[in-house]
């Protein structure tokens, strides 16, 4: 596996006075389809990075509401998928399930008609009602925890210093380590690769835990934080208003625009200890 680039040529164009035109190779982001198959029945397909695919599955299943454990899983296997030249492409993935876990149908399918169709607030009380693991409160994490989580998390971003073209996401125990990064095309799936992997390991729920994504903090990513059992969600960009309605709902704390000494709490500002801001350094 660990297709995550791929060299292609290009022409570099620079304008103006000292204007040239260069040849050379570029470093791209892989995107490729995987289809997901439970119990050899199609389920869903989805683009993304190859690579970390059966954390993507295992994430992905829990979002949709299909799995709860890791256990539920009883084999994920590469199947079908070849190329031209009779290769495997890794590009399809049977997952068998144990009695009873089969899926009632695609959560996340329900939850984005809803949002686009519906009243928000439909959408919120479906995550709300479903969530298996309700926020907690813990001692207030220091500002400065934070606002270095984007920092830390770009330092193993390996894949973006390549492309420029990989969202990331990270998981922060309890102690302050950052324990896991995941990187994909798609925001949503570097999230689910990271709650996969978590979820194989036995870590769900994410009680005291921080997810840290490298973009916007969109109403899916902060559903999947929800339904995980994560405390707080920390993203460099903007969240929406539906995230936040449904970070405010169900406990979770939402932080977005951090970077460098500032950021925007959007709800349960009492997970920060707001009062060692004058203590952060600054620069």
């Amino acid at each position: 596996m660990g297709r995550l680039t791929r060299t292609r040529p290009v022409v570099k164009v620079r304008a103006g006075a000292d204007g040239r035109v260069v040849r050379r190779s570029d470093t791209l982001a892989v995107e490729e389809p995987l289809e997901v198959r439970l119990d050899g029945s199609a389920f869903l397909v989805t683009m993304r990075t190859p690579g970390d695919d059966i954390d993507l599955v295992h994430g992905l299943l829990h979002g949709e509401g299909v799995i709860t454990q890791a256990s539920d899983v009883v084999l994920a296997r590469y199947c079908a998928g070849t190329d031209a030249e009779g290769l495997q492409t890794y590009n399809v993935l049977d997952v068998s399930l144990v009695p009873g876990a089969a899926p009632t149908g695609p959560l996340r399918q329900v939850l984005v008609n809803s949002a686009c169709g519906l009243c928000g607030s439909t959408s919120i009380d479906q995550v709300v009602t479903s969530r298996r693991h309700p926020t907690t409160w813990r001692e207030p994490l220091p500002v400065e925890r934070v606002l270095q989580a984007p920092n830390r998390l770009r330092e193993h971003q390996r894949a973006f210093d390549k492309t420029g073209g990989l969202h990331a996401a990270g998981l922060i125990d309890t102690d302050g380590d950052l324990v896991c990064v995941r990187e994909d095309v798609g925001r949503h799936n570097a999230l689910d690769k990271v709650i996969g992997w978590a979820l194989r390991e036995g870590r769900l729920p994410l009680t005291g835990c921080t997810l840290v994504v490298s973009s916007r903090a969109s109403y899916e990513l902060t559903q999947k934080a929800v339904l995980a059992g994560a405390e707080l969600l920390v993203a460099v960009s903007a969240p929406s208003s539906l995230a936040v309605e449904l970070a405010e709902e169900a406990g979770l704390t939402l932080v977005a625009f951090v970077r460098g000494d500032s950021m925007n709490v959007y709800s349960h500002a009492g997970r920060i200890d707001l009062a060692s801001v004058g203590s952060v350094p600054v620069g």
